[in-house]
């Protein structure tokens, strides 16, 4: 089959045949139909996660047909239309026993601990604790684009988030989880303002539901706190740091009104791993600290249903389809900020 195979980090990919990954015998093979392409594929590419070996196929947000299955597996047959979180969990420790597989203490990742999505054909583990049935009729697009940015910004907001209608809700950074957030806040009926420096990923917030921007080109992140507390009269209820760097961590932190409660999304990595921040405001202001990591099998399907009553809409995301190709530019441009604004997703 074709893969995109990285062999040195930060060096250009390659697509090569590699051999068909071999079922488990708790798994599944799965007939990739579309993967998207995602800044945590980047932080893989460049050597920024420590789980990553090479040679090795990065892709994580993937959906497809189920094509081989294992001789333990119960709950699926091949012809199944799936997805899977990007945490695939064992489904036995004691974090999964308590329903939060979203943090399993022996989780595998697809395109981080082993060969990912950016293939033709991806392995997956433990299929009868992580596979998610789709839709009739969701396309494999759709799909992908819910990989671990929209359902990430799902559980960010519903779970740690609590959002109500009129909160004011700010989303700092405006890629692919940062446009979730945003679309996802907006219909819950939160007020939502969007930080970015970039024009164009600032306009695709406006089109997904933010009712004010921020333009941070230039701030300190002190300065752009500030610009949040006037733009949404007195600090924001929930704050999500969608990008994960020191700079914008602190910002979604000193942007909080009183009580306020800040939902750390974004990967921290690449020496920001220790990022300080205003403990003195989150002691004073009792303010709520919180990581989000996925989202378990088990709670996609109030999403699911969300996507399929036309309430939430993650397909107006995705803004360009790229084949294998086309991956190993797409994911360069990620770190020189040219890969544009919404989702990418390749289409193997």
């Amino acid at each position: 089959m074709r893969a995109v195979v990285v062999e040195r980090f930060g060096g250009t990919g390659r697509v090569v045949d590699v051999p068909v990954p071999a079922c488990p015998a708790d798994g599944v093979v799965v007939r990739v139909e579309a993967t998207g392409l995602c800044r945590s594929d980047w932080h893989a590419w460049m050597g920024h996660d420590d789980g990553v070996t090479l040679p090795h196929v990065p892709g994580h947000e993937l959906a497809g047909t189920v094509v081989e299955v294992g001789r333990e597996v119960r709950s699926w047959r091949e012809g199944d239309r799936v997805t899977v979180p990007f945490v695939c969990a064992c489904g036995t420790c004691d974090a999964c026993r308590a329903g939060e597989q979203q943090v399993c203490e022996r989780q595998e990742q697809p395109g981080f601990t082993h060969a990912g999505s950016f293939a033709e054909r991806v392995a997956l583990h433990h299929a009868d604790v992580n596979l998610v049935r789709l839709p009739d009729a969701m396309s494999a697009v759709t799909a992908a684009s819910l990989g671990c940015r929209f359902a990430t910004a799902y559980r960010a907001l519903m779970v740690h988030g609590r959002i109500r209608a009129n909160d004011r809700v700010v989303v700092h950074g405006c890629g692919g989880v940062g446009l979730s957030a945003v679309m996802i806040a907006a219909a819950g009926g939160a007020r939502v303002v969007a930080v970015d420096v970039s024009a164009a990923a600032l306009e695709a917030a406006r089109d997904a539901g933010a009712e004010d921007v921020v333009d941070a080109t230039g701030l300190t992140p002190e300065e752009v706190a500030a610009r949040v507390v006037a733009t949404t009269d007195g600090g924001a209820h929930v704050s999500v740091d969608a990008l994960g760097s020191r700079a914008t961590a602190v910002a979604s932190v000193l942007g909080l009104r009183r009580r306020g409660r800040h939902v750390q999304v974004g990967l921290l990595l690449a020496g920001d791993e220790r990022t300080p921040l205003p403990m003195d405001r989150v002691i004073a202001w009792e303010l709520e600290l919180y990581g989000s990591h996925g989202m378990a099998a088990h709670e996609y399907p109030a999403m699911l249903e969300a996507v399929a009553a036309g309430v939430l809409r993650p397909d107006r995301l995705v803004t360009r389809e790229i084949g294998l190709d086309e991956v190993p530019a797409a994911l360069a441009a990620m770190g020189d900020g040219a890969a544009g604004a919404g989702m990418t997703v390749v289409v193997p």
